[in-house]
């Protein structure tokens, strides 16, 4: 899963790799995206961590801005 590989190099508590692990989840389940080796889910697994380090910390408005910022919605 991209997330976890990418949060590898990030220093963040483990309650944040929570937070944006929920995040990612939710977000590929809202846009239907099933295959966690498709580049695009990188591609939100990078936003997430973006967003998440911009202080936003509720996994579902975090969700929410990368759906938006990504133009899925």
């Amino acid at each position: 899963m991209p997330i976890y590989r990418l949060l590898q190099n990030v220093p963040m508590g483990p309650e944040e790799i929570t937070r944006l692990t929920t995040a990612y989840e939710e977000t590929l389940r809202t846009i239907g995206l099933v295959d966690r080796n498709d580049p695009i889910a990188e591609m939100i697994a990078k936003k997430i961590i973006e967003i998440g380090q911009r202080g936003v910390q509720d996994p579902t408005q975090i969700s929410e801005l990368t759906i938006k910022e990504m133009g899925f919605s």
